[in-house]
């Protein structure tokens, strides 16, 4: 987050569609102009293996009230995106002294979404997207500005849920390619 603790001041690195860095943005701004940055998404699960599972706060610059099955969040400029993994996860989850999470794959996420109430046009979001996972075995202290709601839930559970719930689409997007390269026999 930002000196000011405004998300929108962030500054993020621009990057391209090969993920080189070709410029700096505020976050608010990079969003506004659908300005290509990164992000990362981390599966976190508890000792007995269950997926940390949360509602996002209405107050979120991007999918608001959504559910998610990652913490994460975007990589600040000239942060590598295993540093932004351990930060994200241990400031969404309130933890410190997590295992550094463990890069699984990256994909570039790519989506036009509707306008925000009243705004005329949809918005395009683009985003280099490093998923990874990682395990924490001790209490979780959400940070009540990012989560509304949570609970580890058997994968069995959050597969249920994936049709009931309204998930945040790049999240979604992340865990359903998760699920085709954990797929037996690949």
């Amino acid at each position: 987050m930002s000196s000011t603790g405004r998300p929108a001041e962030e500054i993020l690195d621009i990057v391209d569609e090969f993920d080189e860095v070709v410029g700096r943005a505020p976050r608010g701004e990079a969003y506004a102009r659908g300005l290509r940055h990164r992000c990362v998404f981390v599966l976190a699960r508890d000792a007995g293996g269950r997926v940390f599972v949360h509602r996002r706060t209405a107050t979120k610059l991007v999918f608001p009230s959504l559910y998610d099955m990652f913490v994460g969040g975007v990589v600040g400029a000239g942060e590598s995106y295993d540093d932004a993994a351990l930060r994200e996860a241990e400031e969404e989850l309130g933890v410190s002294g997590l295992p550094r999470p463990v890069p699984l794959f990256k994909f570039l996420y790519e989506a036009s979404v509707p306008a925000p109430a009243g705004g005329p046009e949809p918005v395009w979001h683009t985003w280099w997207s490093a998923v990874y996972e990682v395990r924490c075995d001790v209490p979780v202290r959400p940070q009540a500005e990012e989560v509304a709601w949570y609970r580890f839930l058997p994968e069995s559970e959050l597969e249920a849920r994936l049709a009931e719930w309204e998930w945040v689409p790049d999240g979604l997007a992340a865990y359903e390619r998760l699920r085709h390269l954990r797929r037996p026999g690949r």
